[in-house]
């Protein structure tokens, strides 16, 4: 793939549902499929999947098809996901609690390795093998472990002051599950999770598409 070639937002948010599709073709033993038989699946046609995969190389042959563990393994590649990365919970709430449990992440490479929060009598507690610290650890723990991600589980009023400590710790991504945008330097990535927003955007596709 060209190193300077501008992928489209709408490619990268398919990349995943592929990865998972051709997981799922593996644990059912399937070794090959055509990008016909994958449309079915994905409901996404033929011609959207090659054009999608040409922007990486392709990776399918003429008359045979995908070979699915080769695909799987490229598309990890891809995503970044052939290696492993460490990841801190800030927040131990209902949801920061529920994320920590999800054993899902770890088999795609991202490993909870603690997780912060302000409240006393949750620190010192362990979810799912991963210890609860108090917030005043944040930035040193980060420093100290090699800490790739931080998803950022707390109140809007808490976020932008709790994004500057992570930018300076020097985290380089932020899943922001806050109602806040961040504003942080250009190297910091900041994958916004807005439910609010997803759940509206269910609601205008039901009033405008649905029966």
């Amino acid at each position: 793939m060209d190193e300077n070639k501008k992928i489209s937002s709408a490619v990268i948010r398919r990349l995943p549902r592929y990865y998972r599709y051709l997981g799922e073709l593996l644990e059912n033993n399937v070794t090959r499929i055509s990008s016909k038989e994958l449309s079915e699946r994905m409901k996404v046609t033929a011609s959207q999947i090659r054009q999608d995969l040409n922007n990486f190389g392709g990776f399918g042959q003429q008359g045979y098809g995908y070979n699915v563990e080769s695909l799987y393994n490229e598309i990890a590649k891809i995503l970044g996901i052939d290696k492993q990365h460490r990841m801190v919970i800030v927040g131990a709430g209902n949801f920061g609690s529920a994320v920590a449990k999800y054993d899902d992440f770890a088999k795609r490479g991202f490993v909870i390795t603690s997780m912060f929060d302000k409240d006393p009598e949750k620190i010192g507690k362990t979810i799912s093998g991963v210890k609860i610290r108090p917030m005043e650890e944040l930035k040193d723990y980060i420093k100290m472990n090699d800490i790739d991600i931080a998803a950022l589980m707390i109140p809007t009023e808490y976020a932008i002051d709790t994004a500057q400590i992570l930018v300076d710790a020097g985290i380089k991504g932020i899943w922001n599950f806050a109602h806040t945008d961040l504003s942080v330097p250009e190297d910091v990535i900041v994958e916004n999770v807005h439910l609010s927003e997803s759940l509206m955007r269910l609601s205008y596709n039901l009033k405008n598409y649905g029966n």
